[in-house]
């Protein structure tokens, strides 16, 4: 993969076929697929790949159980079509996973019916998961014994699944397909105009870590980004039928709190009636998510956040003593773009909790822009094929889908990965107690790249060891990053193509002897200053 700098190189004074502003899920989504169709594709993001609104999800992919409270059944029937065909194409990378939701006196449906809603959902999605059930009181308390059940009436459990990594990795896949696919890309390079000249859009860029300025020329521009569409569609005339509307939504993660041996979902219907979540992480638990109306894009976690979710929580398991902010590792906090007609007149007085998460793609036929509005991580297939559709319908041929632009390498590669990994004992590697194993690991996280990995850890034993104490990377991962995942400043790796910011207390990774190789392994004689930048916003 090319570097960076060789990126922008083609990027600059370069003509393509399309421009995709916003490198989030949309946008990595619509270069993967366009680029996998044989068109020319620039991708860039003025902050990192899969940042900002797309590395704050719930890592849930997701059909919206939630949506048949009202009424929206072609929503989710396409959200569970999707949901079954990521789960089929990333089978390493998205798994199965039970939702066990407790409802109580005060919940707004006896388990009866909520389990008739969980055999209807089931059937919507076309019976892709193991099937739910209704559960007992006395059912709950043994399968999940967390879990207070001093008012509870009984629940039901059903399956959506999760993805096993964290969410900005997932989106990164997708960049990374574009770029195998021939697409050109940038992180941190942001759009300053554009204008229309004659059949094309002449676009002014400006790198927001160096400064330096860049031009380049597109057919046709998408608008991916995300909670700021409608800022960008004012900034050349552009008008539309749809408008984005915010609601923020946090995330605590905090050590892990269920005691069952299995990973599941915990759901509960919080004093409000909303539904929130305990959702595994790893050696972790994520409490989440708030629903809270905002008028702006930034958000950040208040006290108020953390003092609600943490009564929640306190209030619904049977812990050894209550949560309380000193057990919080890390906070997730971001808006849901949420869409809206333009035409529904005041769209202030939308009931905006009702809202879904579905998404909408107006194509401007004029000015050859296409704008995607909404949609999650659980849709991106279909956003994906959508978007090549619309951009076809404007002049730009392309060719046929053949759906290899998503997924995971063939059974036949992962079977040859796990050969080898075993010939070289790669698992006796790995001394750290509760971890996952190391082949497991690299083949999700590396697919065919891992093959490499084993080759640089036989050359060098050191490539196989961990490099930070409280964090499972192995040095070799850093070295492939430096050279494969475009990482720019040192929370890009902390962040988002790794986790480590979301599982590791701040403390363990400020004093942790390794973070000075990390950096120096990402960063080379530039090591010391993204270094400082980084621990300056800790």
């Amino acid at each position: 993969m090319a570097s960076r700098d060789a990126h922008l190189a083609r990027i600059d004074g370069g003509s393509f076929d399309v421009l995709i502003v916003g490198g989030g899920i949309n946008g990595a989504v619509s270069a993967a697929s366009l680029a996998g169709r044989g068109a020319s594709v620039a991708l860039i993001d003025r902050g990192d790949f899969g940042a900002f609104t797309s590395q704050e999800s719930s890592n849930l992919v997701w059909g919206g159980f939630k949506y048949l409270e009202n009424y929206e059944f072609p929503l989710v029937f396409k959200l569970c079509r999707s949901r079954n065909r990521l789960m089929k194409a990333y089978p390493d990378n998205i798994k199965e996973i039970s939702f066990l939701a407790s409802l109580d006196q005060t919940s707004p449906y006896a388990p009866w019916f909520a389990g008739l809603g969980a055999f209807g959902y089931w059937a919507i999605g076309q019976f892709g998961t193991r099937p739910p059930r209704i559960l007992r009181k006395e059912t709950i308390e043994r399968d999940e014994p967390a879990i207070n059940t001093d008012s509870v009436r009984g629940g039901i459990e059903y399956r959506d699944a999760y993805l096993i990594d964290n969410d900005s990795r997932f989106v990164f896949s997708f960049v990374r397909s574009a770029l195998e696919a021939g697409a050109s890309a940038a992180n941190y390079v942001e759009l300053v105009s554009a204008t229309r000249e004659g059949d094309r859009w002449r676009a002014e860029l400006r790198d927001t870590d160096t400064g330096a300025t860049y031009t380049t020329m597109a057919r046709v521009i998408i608008n991916a980004a995300g909670p700021f569409v409608d800022q960008l569609n004012q900034s050349w005339g552009s008008s539309t039928d749809h408008k984005i509307v915010y609601s923020k939504g946090i995330h605590l993660v905090v050590p892990r709190l269920t005691t069952s041996q299995h990973q599941r979902v915990l759901a509960f219907f919080d004093d409000t009636q909303r539904l929130f979540y305990v959702i595994p992480m790893g050696r972790r638990s994520v409490i989440g998510t708030t629903d809270t109306r905002v008028d702006e894009p930034f958000t950040e976690v208040t006290d108020e956040d953390r003092e609600f979710l943490l009564g929640q929580i306190n209030a619904r398991l049977d812990l050894l003593r209550p949560l309380t902010t000193a057990d919080i590792i890390a906070e997730r906090c971001g808006v849901r773009p949420l869409v809206v007609k333009t035409t529904a007149g005041n769209t202030d007085a939308v009931e905006w909790t009702s809202l879904s998460r579905k998404h909408a793609i107006e194509s401007d036929r004029k000015r050859r822009v296409v704008t995607i509005f909404g949609g999650k991580l659980t849709d991106c297939l279909n956003v994906g094929e959508e978007v090549a559709d619309a951009v076809e319908e404007l002049g730009v041929p392309l060719e046929k889908d053949l759906h290899n632009w998503y997924g995971e390498p063939a059974k036949a590669t992962r079977d040859e990965f796990y050969r080898q990994a075993r010939l070289m004992k790669l698992d006796a590697l790995r001394t750290k107690p509760d971890t996952e194993r190391l082949t497991d690991r690299l083949w999700r996280r590396y697919g065919r790249r891992a093959f490499e990995m084993l080759e640089a850890i036989r050359d060098d034993p050191r490539m196989g060891e961990d490099i930070m104490e409280s964090a499972d990377y192995l040095r070799v991962e850093l070295h492939f990053g430096a050279n494969t995942e475009m990482i720019t400043k040192l929370d890009d790796f902390m962040r988002r193509r790794s986790k480590i910011d979301l599982v590791v207390p701040k403390d363990d990774i400020v004093g942790s002897a390794g973070l000075k190789e990390v950096a120096e392994i990402l960063f080379g004689d530039d090591a010391d200053r993204r270094l400082q930048e980084y621990l300056a916003t800790r």
